[in-house]
């Protein structure tokens, strides 16, 4: 037996999916439980999963039992098939193996001075004294981070021309309805999908002159992701395909640019009205940089700022769920879900249960000086095998701009904004991409 649906129409489903997924999931959940079954279009049956214990259970689940490929199928049209997020099973243990040693927290360090300086930039970029959206800066930010760690492009023509089409497929896929196949038709350059395959086509000339660089002579000594993807190898002695590797470019700069940014959004939306904890963070900032600028590695250690980190990526995850597709039968919470049924961990609902996070509507970083959740209770990125590999680099890229953003600006929300939520593609942003107002900027130092 299912775990019973929601008394909403079947038809609005997807509709408050799309539109509102938090306060939706959060009114199944009073109507029904921690396991509720939904009915979504392209996706069948879902259950979604609340209670903390069930995602124990689904995150426990071998790689020949729930694969999270297929649950990713959605993904396919804008990162390819041999995406890490759309393989499954020997594909993508073998991927995983190869990739994972890039993301290694013993190598946070030799990308901490490369995010400050790129902080230092955008923050000197940032108008003062009006308004502007702070996502737009922010998702700069994470590109150039991208481009410089991943990619191993920092400066010149090539960095220019990358980041004009990546920004701009970006925002082209980011319109929700782009996550359905009758908007994926190519109609030349006056459709979206149209637009969207010929950047992409751009993009993949650009990526294969990287590969093939960095293949060369001239990736010898070179520290960037992929630099260490073109010479890592299986256990058969294989590397990864140029296709191979073009499509895991892609699928680190879409995981780890929108997502990092939106995050970053997140947290200032929740900080910035709370003038004592933003004081606490300019205090913090100010003893992570004894010399006058940064040190990346204070900012690593600091408690405050892993603290509103991970606060920023409980209250508002960045996406609603994360999937499994069953293959084999499976019981949970005592309903029996088949195989090739989706089961969904929630991680909005998980990171609210109140047995866990008490108040979970306030913003409290200090919660973590006491409380430390198991790997099935702080979930923004997935859990298991399939945890993302990006996880590290992601929380050391957050702290290190929000050290930047308090040790050098004095932002405030824009005057009469209320926050709310709304959809790009499978992120969850602020409205208006968080009006802010930058009231001063001190001098930039150069991080050391």
């Amino acid at each position: 037996m299912l775990p019973p649906a929601p008394s909403i129409p079947t038809p609005l489903h997807l509709v408050e999916w799309m539109r509102r997924p938090y306060e939706f999931f959060s009114r199944c959940q009073r109507e029904v439980g921690d396991y509720f079954r939904l009915r979504l279009p392209g996706l069948g049956e879902i259950t979604v999963v609340a209670a903390p214990e069930g995602v124990k259970e689904v995150f426990s689940l071998a790689p020949d039992e729930g694969h999270a490929g297929k649950a990713n199928a959605v993904l396919k049209p804008f990162l390819g098939e041999r995406s890490l997020l759309l393989l499954d099973g020997p594909p993508h243990q073998r991927h995983r193996k190869l990739m994972t040693p890039a993301f290694h927290g013993e190598r946070m360090a030799s990308y901490g001075t490369s995010m400050l300086q790129t902080a230092s930039d955008v923050i000197d970029g940032m108008p003062l004294g009006r308004v502007f959206p702070a996502h737009g800066p922010l998702q700069e930010l994470t590109l150039r981070v991208i481009l410089r760690t991943v990619f191993g492009v920092a400066s010149g023509p090539r960095f220019r021309e990358l980041m004009g089409l990546l920004g701009e497929s970006l925002e082209i896929i980011a319109w929700p309805v782009m996550l359905f196949p009758f908007m994926q038709r190519d109609l030349g350059g006056w459709s979206p999908w149209g637009r969207f395959l010929a950047l992409s086509a751009r993009v993949d000339t650009l990526l294969q002159q990287e590969i093939e660089e960095a293949r060369g002579p001239g990736g010898a000594g070179r520290e960037d992701i992929l630099a260490m993807l073109v010479q890592a190898r299986d256990e058969a002695g294989n590397p990864l395909s140029d296709q191979e590797l073009k499509e895991e470019l892609v699928t680190l700069l879409v995981a780890g640019h929108e997502t990092t940014a939106t995050a970053l959004t997140w947290a200032l939306r929740w900080v910035l009205p709370d003038r004592e904890l933003c004081e606490r963070l300019r205090e913090e900032a100010e003893a992570c940089a004894p010399g006058g600028a940064l040190s990346a590695e204070r900012v690593a250690r600091s408690e405050l700022l892993d603290g509103v980190t991970r606060e920023a990526l409980r209250r508002i995850p960045v996406i609603p769920v994360v999937g499994r597709v069953m293959q084999r039968p499976l019981e949970l919470g005592g309903y029996e879900l088949p195989v090739g049924h989706l089961v969904a961990p929630s991680i909005y609902l998980v990171h609210h249960h109140p047995a866990l996070y008490p108040e979970p509507e306030r913003f409290h970083p200090d919660r973590y000086r006491t409380f430390r959740p198991a790997a099935w209770e702080f979930i923004p990125f997935g859990g298991g095998f399939r945890r993302c590999i990006g996880a590290a680099f992601a929380m050391y890229e957050m702290k290190l701009v929000l050290a930047s953003i308090f040790h050098r600006l004095h932002l405030q929300l824009a005057p009469g904004y209320a926050p709310r939520s709304r959809r790009r593609a499978i992120t969850i942003t602020p409205t208006q991409g968080l009006p802010v107002l930058l009231s001063s900027r001190r001098p930039a130092h150069r991080p050391s």
